[in-house]
């Protein structure tokens, strides 16, 4: 608190003009503020992004009230509008199908929503755009949900992911080892400080994000 205090007194002192850097800086500072003081519960849909890249993660926290218009890909907004018809509630479906509802769990601290789950045959799916490969932030995002599912009275049977582009479908499991490192994750992401992890992501992965302009730990 005290280090963005700081800056918003020298930006003042600049006769109130701020660099693009101090109003990261700012940014920044703000929203470890804001998670200090708020109940840690993480967002499902946050857990791929952390395994993908942590800074993605603060990235995410920062703009995700912003028009994403402006810092999103054609892939990313393409794989968002794939979901506009479970959050509108207006996919297709039966009675038994639960679909775009609100989960979470006491117990892993985790609060999301779920795809698709039905009910009758106790198969949860999670779709996505275009899959190319199995990600484990795939395979977390869906045991999150199978967790939330399960502590709030369902039976999940079975994890599926859905590629809509060519239509193919993958079983996901989790082994003993899987699930330590799922809680593992969590843990880390608790923990996850901006100012003190240093450069992690693959040259490749940096190509890949959407905030690499953005981001000074980009290689």
């Amino acid at each position: 608190m005290h280090l963005s205090w700081k800056i918003v007194q020298e930006g003042r002192a600049k006769r109130g003009i701020l660099t693009k850097q101090r109003i990261y800086d700012i940014m920044r500072c703000f929203c470890i503020f804001v998670a200090c003081f708020m109940y840690d519960y993480i967002q499902i849909s946050k857990i791929n992004d952390f395994l993908f890249c942590p800074h993605s993660l603060y990235f995410h926290s920062v703009y995700e009230g912003f028009d994403d218009g402006h810092y999103k890909a054609r892939p990313q907004i393409a794989g968002r509008l794939a979901h506009a018809t479970v959050d509108c509630k207006t996919a297709e479906g039966r009675k038994t199908l639960l679909q775009g509802i609100e989960v979470f769990s006491e117990q892993y601290g985790i609060v999301g929503k779920i795809d698709l789950f039905d009910t009758k045959t106790g198969e949860l799916i999670e779709r996505k755009r275009t899959i190319k490969k199995v990600h484990e932030g795939y395979r977390f995002q869906l045991w999150a949900q199978k967790c939330c599912l399960e502590e709030m009275g369902h039976r999940v049977q079975k994890m599926t992911l859905h590629s809509l582009t060519d239509n193919k479908k993958y079983d996901v499991t989790m082994d003993t080892e899987s699930c330590a490192r799922f809680e593992e994750t969590l843990v880390r992401m608790r923990g996850f400080h901006p100012l003190h992890v240093a450069k992690t992501a693959y040259a490749a992965q940096c190509e890949n994000c959407i905030y690499r302009e953005l981001c000074k730990k980009a290689i």
